[in-house]
């Protein structure tokens, strides 16, 4: 067996979008894989043939991450850019996406059909119409009318525009995407033989999700007006595609919609809530909604349940679905002390649980009785399951080389009950080759959130620490997902009960491994691990190096600069700078930044709007400003999202930076 290196997950393949084509008699789905060369993924779609329990590579240009199945269940459609000339257009500035066919049983991809605009989703209606979700800039009128020379006019204006930004809304950027003011989605209805689209929603309604009926003569759609600042709220509509109305269903008040899709072509079921009891935070519920009068069902009064998967790693890569409506149920993944599960749920709110191991379900696709699972397995990366009787059989194995050739550590289980009687779950991994009789450096790892989870599956940074001889500590405090509502709700406590949950861990992995040595101890984390990381660096020396990662440091600028701190802030911090201003200076660790004496490494990157690179940089200006060794590295051009899809060389960078300052204080 071989030690894990640094750079291995260069080699992995990820795994997403699984789907099954309308007979299910095939399921499609991408697989992305680091390049080197091009510092960026590689990405081909994969199809699985049922009946001989089967899979094997559809595409292979590298750049197909998503697609959509055509009613013929023979064919599938994918954007993309591969003429040298629609390159030449796009890199001079021309907005449009170009969709491409081809035939599952084989054959060369073909022009399809393009429109002017990026096309976030598209759905077929009939033969000759598609629903399209497209984005819509008001300052950007379509091309395709446009002659050679007023096309090249208005490119050249547009290229003279790049040099300011004009911001009329919040939020005015949005991490991943950069600016967004003014910027809708809207719906298109696409008629391909005549080559014409026509808008279905207005210049103001953002459409955040559409869905077609089973009959596919109306559609669900959810969406909000949006005038100066975007709310968290939305609304339910029903599009009638024979008239083109749009038909508001329902609008509770304070309410957030998060899914819908027809149970029956009489009935949605819907997952949202009003966030009365529990902030932004509180896990949705489930409700039926009839699309003839718009009453609105309940389906769940007592469900205290999160939808989706929140187990982190960072070994995925790519969008996968967590809701799916088949056969008058909703399938849904949910999360669960440290896994998340597949379940289903009826009319009747009957919920069934489908799947019972450990681990994570990244993704799933139903037909009729068979169900393909895309899940990261106890310490295995991600694969492709099927599940029959409960019982999930390996269908894909790309990743198996991994498993089998590296020294991978299985998480040892260490809990400890609060002063108040609540447990506190976390694991311990040991360094390769422990040996009892030595002293070993340990590294407190903290995930963001704070509602999320750690969970037993692989998660590489941590198997690479453990492969460099330390023991890595991993809890989920006070404020983590899949314990409920209770559990995950730290409004107004951030820095308090969630930093003594740290702490008692931090004590009891001590006492149950004498093997670490307390003079060697490391902590770092991410978002509101950074947060937490600059936290205990103000409050506690006991951890002799710190790395804080596109972290928090103080909550006016946070609040007041991010994509989501204008409603987070104020929920989860629970008031603003003009209600009470030393509250939010009590609750940043920038307060606390002349007690530092922990020499600590900043990672940010520049296009971080999720965590701002103010953030990063603010602390690391207090720390040298009170003669604290530090360091800060930026990455350029990276997002929030630096440490599970930036570009690979910047993660092995990112990595390195953390690794060569833990290794310089707490080995050396």
């Amino acid at each position: 067996m071989e030690r894990i290196q640094l750079d291995d997950f260069t080699k992995f393949h990820f795994l997403s979008g699984l789907e099954f084509s309308g007979d299910g008699k095939y399921a499609c789905f991408a697989v992305h894989k680091a390049n080197l060369d091009q510092n960026g993924y590689d990405s081909n779609l994969w199809l699985y043939r049922a009946e001989e329990d089967r899979y094997f590579q559809l595409t292979a240009l590298n750049n197909e991450r998503s697609f959509t199945w055509l009613n013929d269940n023979e064919h599938i459609i994918f954007a993309g850019t591969r003429d040298a000339k629609d390159k030449e257009r796009q890199n001079k500035g021309e907005e449009f996406t170009i969709f491409y066919r081809i035939n599952i049983h084989g054959g060369e991809a073909v022009k399809y059909f393009e429109v002017p605009f990026t096309v976030a989703q598209v759905e077929q209606i009939d033969e000759e119409n598609f629903l399209l979700v497209g984005l819509y800039h008001p300052d950007r009128p379509p091309l395709a009318n446009a002659d050679d020379a007023e096309k090249a006019k208005i490119l050249k204006e547009r290229s003279e525009e790049r040099d300011f930004e004009v911001l009329e809304e919040i939020p005015y950027w949005q991490d991943n995407r950069g600016f967004i003011s003014g910027i809708r989605n809207r719906i298109y209805l696409y008629n391909i033989t005549s080559n014409s689209w026509e808008p279905l929603t207005d210049e103001k309604m953002s459409v955040s999700l559409a869905v077609l009926s089973k009959a596919k003569n109306q559609a669900a759609v959810i969406a909000q007006t949006i005038s100066g600042k975007r709310e968290l709220t939305n609304e339910l509509y029903l599009l009638d595609l024979a008239t083109k109305e749009l038909r508001l269903l329902s609008a509770p008040e304070n309410f957030r919609y998060y899914f819908a899709d027809f149970l029956t072509d009489e009935l949605l079921i819907c997952v949202g809530n009003d966030g009365s009891e529990y902030g932004l935070n509180q896990n949705p519920r489930f409700y039926t909604v009839s699309t003839s009068d718009g009453a609105q069902k309940l389906l769940t009064p007592d469900l205290d349940l999160s939808i989706g998967s929140s187990v982190g790693s960072d070994c995925r890569y790519g969008h996968s679905r967590s809701l799916q409506v088949f056969n008058e149920h909703l399938y849904f993944v949910s999360t669960e002390g440290a896994s998340s599960y597949l379940n289903k749920i009826n009319a009747d709110g009957e919920i069934t649980k489908l799947t019972a191991a450990a681990g994570s379900v990244d993704g799933f696709a139903v037909h009729n009785q068979s169900i393909l699972l895309t899940r990261l397995s106890a310490n295995r990366l991600q694969e492709i399951y099927k599940l029959e009787k409960e019982q999930e059989t390996q269908i894909t194995h790309f990743n198996d080389w991994f498993t089998d050739s590296k020294m991978i550590v299985d998480p040892e289980p260490v809990s400890f009950q609060t002063a108040e009687g609540i447990q506190i779950d976390g694991w311990v991994l040991k360094p390769v080759n422990w040996d009892p009789n030595q002293k070993y450096p340990a590294i407190l790892d903290i995930h963001g959130g704070p509602k999320t989870v750690y969970g037993e599956v692989y998660y590489h940074e941590m198997q690479y620490w453990a492969n460099q001889g330390y023991f890595v500590m991993f809890c989920n405090p006070r404020g983590s997902d899949g314990r409920g509502n209770a559990f995950a709700d730290i409004r107004g406590k951030y820095g308090t009960i969630d930093y003594d949950d740290l702490m008692k861990f931090t004590d009891t992995v001590l006492a149950q491994y004498p093997s670490i040595d307390p003079e060697r101890l490391g902590v770092t984390g991410g978002s509101y691990g950074g947060f937490m990381t600059n936290w205990i660096i103000g409050h506690t020396d006991r951890f002799k190096a710190a790395a804080s990662q596109r972290s928090i440091s103080n909550w006016v600028s946070m609040g007041w600069t991010t994509d989501i701190g204008y409603y987070f802030v104020p929920d989860q911090i629970g008031t603003t700078p003009w209600e009470d201003p030393m509250k939010l200076w009590e609750s940043s660790p920038l307060k606390y930044a002349d007690r530092v004496t922990t020499p600590t490494l900043f990672i940010h990157s520049d296009q971080d709007y999720r965590c701002w690179l103010v953030e990063g940089l603010q602390m690391f200006n207090a720390l040298k400003f009170h003669g604290v060794e530090s360091r800060l590295c930026m990455f350029k051009g990276a997002s929030h999202e630096l440490s599970r899809s930036g570009k690979p060389k910047q993660r092995i960078r990112r990595l390195q930076e953390i690794t060569e300052w833990f290794d310089r204080f707490l080995k050396q």
